[in-house]
């Protein structure tokens, strides 16, 4: 089961990086990148690197992936966009996955579990009982409601700051203080 892990990760991350340089679309890039960045995770995670898989997915794949998009975003400002959906169904099914995610969240939020057994194998078979395991639990029980209502709040913050840097479809004026 490992190695077929591997190789499906391995050919995503082909893909994803693939998909970084040769896309043209510097938002379909960014979200290569995420995927990229998500199995060099589950990459970390094979060898037993926990801290390097959290911090990947957590400041890499999140925080990084969404400062550049939220930099795409303001620097497209000037372009017009198509406002029509390409395809009719697109809106219904990602109503339907984001409820679906709300409630897988909601669902592991509410659970009392661990994830994860402590590995047997190996000379460093004592080492996932130290500091990694300690934060994960304290961060995804104690603390799971304010880990992802900051992660809400983040986005919002994306979200409001990218509706107010758009402009509408009439250029400003131009500022004529400096004309005397």
């Amino acid at each position: 089961m490992e190695a077929v892990l591997f190789f499906v990760c391995a050919a995503a991350a082909l893909i994803g990086a693939l998909g970084v340089v040769l896309s043209r679309n510097p938002v379909h890039s960014a979200l290569f990148l995420l995927l990229t960045m998500v199995t060099m995770a589950v990459f970390f995670l094979m060898q037993d690197a926990d801290l390097v898989a959290i911090i990947q997915i957590v400041v890499y794949a999140s925080a990084i992936v969404v400062l550049f998009l939220f930099v795409i975003t303001l620097l497209g400002v000037d372009q017009h966009e198509k406002l029509d959906e390409p395809r009719r169904f697109q809106r219904p099914v990602a109503l339907a996955l984001g409820v679906l995610l709300l409630a897988l969240i909601v669902g592991i939020a509410q659970t009392d579990w661990v994830t994860g057994a402590p590995s047997t194998v190996g000379p460093l078979e004592g080492a996932r009982e130290g500091n990694v395991r300690n934060l994960a639990e304290a961060l995804f029980t104690d603390y799971i409601w304010a880990f992802e209502i900051t992660a809400v709040l983040l986005v919002i913050a994306v979200v409001g700051g990218v509706v107010l840097a758009r402009r509408s479809g009439h250029r400003p004026a131009p500022d004529r203080g400096n004309e005397q």
